[in-house]
């Protein structure tokens, strides 16, 4: 039995979580839905929510502690919510919003817009890039996504890179 499966996840005040056979719903300031994944079942008692592996399957442990993790990252979503700061680093690299698009100046012959995904709040903050929202895989892959467009290189660490992210720069080349 998966050790992070059997704690049972306390629901605080404000939040609702509705449970009918294999879909989680929680609500508090949003609303995330889960389709939970295969040997598992979740159940509320008393202000608590319990995972129960429904298998003896070998994937059984592995999809029980998953299944508590991605609830218990639900509840927080809908109470505190997630924050990714990404840093823009080097001459000349800007961002600017325009509606639900992000424009980035990023050193190459083209300007790079990017579609903001439904569910996420980005704002500008000098050079920083703050993505917020409810849904932690979103708001993870929206940063991933744009830090893509130019990860940080070794020699000045120029790029995009999340603040608390340290490069190691690589010495350049010596003459002699």
């Amino acid at each position: 039995m998966s050790r992070i499966g059997k704690k049972p996840i306390t629901i605080p005040s404000g939040v609702k979580v509705a449970i009918s056979g294999t879909v989680v719903t929680v609500e508090g300031k949003a609303k995330l839905t889960l389709e939970l994944p295969p040997y598992v079942a979740a159940e509320v008692a008393d202000n608590q929510i319990v995972v129960k592996q429904t298998s003896d399957v070998r994937e059984a442990n592995a999809m029980h502690g998953l299944a508590r993790s991605l609830i218990n990252n639900m509840i927080i979503g809908v109470t505190a919510g997630f924050k990714k700061e990404l840093a823009i680093v080097g001459v000349g690299y800007k961002a600017t919003l325009a509606g639900s698009k992000l424009n980035l100046s990023l050193g190459y012959s083209h300007p790079i817009v990017y579609q903001i995904p439904q569910g996420v709040k980005v704002t500008l903050v000098e050079n920083k890039i703050v993505i917020e929202g409810p849904d932690k895989q979103l708001v993870g892959e929206t940063a991933a996504e744009i830090r893509r467009f130019r990860s940080p290189e070794p020699y000045k660490g120029k790029g995009i890179r999340y603040v608390d992210e340290r490069i190691v720069l690589k010495e350049g080349k010596s003459v002699g």
